[in-house]
């Protein structure tokens, strides 16, 4: 189960030290239900492949993982999803408590780009509690988003990847 809040942003915080940065191209094969591949490429040089499904919206989704082959994403890339992939730059802030503040910047450069922030919670009463105030991001995270439709990356490949054809 992943359990998160998500605000539309501009930029990456002010005055925050990052504690990893990653480059990620992902494609969707399927957006209902989201099914996903993933390339990260951690800043320190790791590049790890993902096979994701999701189930759900909101702020309580189910979700599955799991690694696959460089050549298996290649393949799914080219042969299955055939379409260029979303770019994204995303970079991780240490949060008191154990929480981390995930900012993401996607599609830089292109007339669609945009910025959106994610902190994963262990239940939905944390998510639901958590005060960005509490640790000073009151004036950053105020365009909360997580229950609005068509806010999921999958919308955003659908719109942007799907409806060129």
């Amino acid at each position: 189960m992943e359990i998160e809040r998500k605000w539309m942003v501009s930029g990456w915080p002010e005055g925050w030290v990052e504690a990893r940065r990653f480059w990620m191209r992902q494609g969707y094969i399927s957006v209902h239900p989201t099914v996903r591949i993933r390339e990260e490429a951690l800043h320190s040089g790791d590049t790890h492949y993902v096979l994701c499904f999701k189930n759900g919206i909101g702020l309580s989704r189910e979700e599955l993982e799991t690694n696959i082959t460089p050549e298996l994403f290649a393949d799914i890339e080219k042969r299955i999803i055939g379409k260029p992939l979303i770019p994204k730059e995303r970079r991780d802030y240490k949060l008191p408590g154990g929480l981390m503040l995930e900012v993401n910047h996607v599609d830089e450069g292109q007339p669609t780009e945009f910025w959106y922030a994610e902190v994963e919670f262990t239940s939905e009463a944390q998510a639901r509690a958590w005060d960005p105030a509490s640790c000073g991001l009151e004036q950053y995270l105020v365009d909360d988003v997580t229950d609005q439709p068509g806010q999921s990356m999958g919308a955003y490949w659908k719109q942007t990847r799907l409806n060129q054809e």
